[in-house]
C-alpha cells in the first residue's frame, strides 16, 4: 500500500456499513480519505475509531443527484489536488414487485431512486474522477461495489429491478475497462461482488444464514488496491463460508 500513501480516496455511501468500515481502514493505512454521504456527521464520527493521525473529511452529497456529485468532486479538487482512488459504494434496495401483476408492487419513486444511485451516481461519480486523473495524468483505481446479484438473477421476484442495477454496473464496468485499454490508461478499474453483508439492506435476514461483516468487505477491497501496478483485478467475486446464494 506504500504507492497509495498521502493519496486521495473518495468513498460514496461513507457513513456506514462498508464505506465506513473502508474509509477508517484506508485512513489508517496512511491514506486521505473523502467520504461522501448524504449525512455528514456520521462520517466526521469515524475519526475516533481511526488509529494514529490520518483524518477522514466528509463531504455532505446525494449521489443521486448530478449537481451534488459535480459538486463534491469539484471540491475535492480544489481542497485535495483531486481524486486517486473513487470506491463507487453506494447504493440502495427496496424490496417489491416490479409491476402490479402480483400484490406488493414498488413504488415509482423507489425504482428511480434505485436506477440513480445504484447506477447513473456510479457512472457520473466515475466520470468526475477519472477527469481528475486524466488531467494530472495520475493511474488511478476505479472500484465499484457490485453484487452477486450483478451476476445471476435472484430467484425472488422482491429483488424486483435490483439486480438489473447491478448487473449494469458489471457491463459498465467491463466497458470502462476497454476504454482505458483504448486510451492506453492504466487507470485500474475492479468491480467487486459480495454475497450478504451485514448492512442496512439486510436488516431483518435469516439469523442461521452465512452472511458476511462490513469490515470483511474492506479488507477483499484493501488487497484490490495492494496490487503491483502492473496487475489490475477487474472482477472479484466474496461470499461468506456456506453461503448460498439466493
Amino acid at each position: 500500500m506504500e504507492c497509495w500513501s498521502n493519496k486521495v480516496a473518495v468513498i460514496t455511501a461513507a457513513s456506514s456499513g462498508i464505506g465506513a468500515s473502508l474509509s477508517v481502514l484506508l485512513v489508517d493505512h496512511a491514506m486521505s480519505v473523502v467520504g461522501l454521504a448524504r449525512r455528514a456527521h456520521p462520517v466526521d464520527k469515524l475519526n475516533s475509531e481511526v488509529n494514529g493521525t490520518g483524518k477522514i473529511v466528509s463531504r455532505k452529497c446525494d449521489i443521486s443527484k448530478v449537481d451534488e456529485i459535480e459538486a463534491a468532486f469539484e471540491w475535492v479538487e480544489n481542497k485535495f489536488g483531486g481524486t486517486d482512488v473513487l470506491v463507487n459504494n453506494a447504493g440502495t434496495f427496496a424490496p417489491g414487485k416490479i409491476t402490479d401483476a402480483t400484490d406488493g408492487k414498488v413504488s415509482d419513486d423507489a425504482i428511480l431512486l434505485t436506477i440513480d444511485v445504484n447506477y447513473k451516481g456510479l457512472i457520473m461519480c466515475t466520470r468526475q474522477a477519472v477527469a481528475s486523473m486524466k488531467k494530472r495524468n495520475f493511474d488511478g483505481h476505479i472500484i465499484n461495489i457490485n453484487s452477486v446479484a450483478g451476476h445471476y438473477i435472484p430467484f425472488h421476484s422482491d429483488f424486483n429491478i435490483y439486480s438489473s442495477t447491478k448487473h449494469a454496473v458489471t457491463a459498465f464496468t467491463a466497458a470502462l475497462l476497454n476504454e482505458m485499454a483504448d486510451a492506453k490508461r492504466k487507470i485500474k478499474v475492479t468491480s467487486v461482488s459480495p454475497g450478504l453483508v451485514r448492512t442496512e439492506m439486510t436488516i431483518g435476514h435469516s439469523a442461521d444464514q452465512p452472511i458476511l461483516e462490513p469490515g470483511e468487505v474492506a479488507d477483499t477491497i484493501l488487497y484490490v488496491l495492494s496490487t503491483p501496478p502492473n496487475v489490475n483485478i477487474s472482477e472479484l467475486e466474496v461470499l461468506s463460508t456456506a453461503e448460498k446464494k439466493l
